[in-house]
């Protein structure tokens, strides 16, 4: 039985490469990499590919260029996508008070779980993760936060650390403008043909993935 994502309508390009057309790449794949991950490949035969990932909270697409190379397949995804963005917004009370720290995407839904590292004019830092309220400095810690790191585990979503300065009072509301969260951007990444099917070299690790009907 074919997944929804294996069975989506494929549109077909004006013009289809006559070694696209021909070539033993072609195919549908699902990834092998355990019960709790599920994904596919395509590889279709206009010189197009179509990829996707299911992993706990973290959902991977992609589509764009294939070009075999010798016993490899190699995908580049077109367009390329705009990743996501970290920049600092107006502070804004949180059930009648202004956290230290608070994650939101742009609509104001606050982030829950994102990673932070909070630096002073002295002591240790403090590191945590926010709520869906912020976070808020202990009520027996009198420092002023001066700089704060920020990172969004699942995708991995990062900034500068930013400097506060008198105007924050020690406060921070970070923005996630998502733009195109979520699309792998394959530059040249190369699958290798393997007995029942491929595996995908990409920054991260090797994904292994079996043509369907191999068997």
């Amino acid at each position: 039985m074919r997944t929804p994502f294996l069975a989506a309508v494929l549109i077909v390009a004006p013009a289809v490469p006559a070694a696209a057309q021909d070539s033993p790449f072609v195919g549908e794949y699902s990834l092998a990499e355990g019960p709790d991950v599920g994904g596919g490949l395509l590889i279709r035969n206009d010189g197009r590919f179509q990829y996707m990932l299911a992993a706990g909270a973290l959902d991977e697409r992609a589509e764009g260029r294939w070009e075999a190379r010798g016993d490899t397949v190699c995908l580049t995804t077109d367009p390329k996508p705009v990743p996501p963005t970290m920049e600092k917004g107006p502070l804004g009370e949180i059930d009648g008070a202004v956290p230290t720290i608070v994650v939101t995407w742009p609509n104001g839904r606050a982030i829950p779980g994102v990673d932070f590292t909070i630096w002073f004019d002295s002591g240790d830092p403090i590191d945590g993760y926010t709520q869906t309220d912020g976070w808020t400095m202990p009520d027996d810690d009198n420092r002023v936060p001066r700089r704060i790191a920020v990172r969004e585990p699942v995708y991995g979503i990062a900034a500068p650390p930013f400097e506060l300065t008198g105007a924050d009072g020690g406060k921070l509301h970070v923005i996630i403008r998502p733009n195109d969260i979520g699309v792998v951007d394959f530059d040249n990444a190369c699958a290798e043909k393997t007995e029942r099917g491929l595996t995908l070299h990409r920054i991260g690790g090797d994904m292994r993935f079996l043509r369907l009907g191999a068997d």
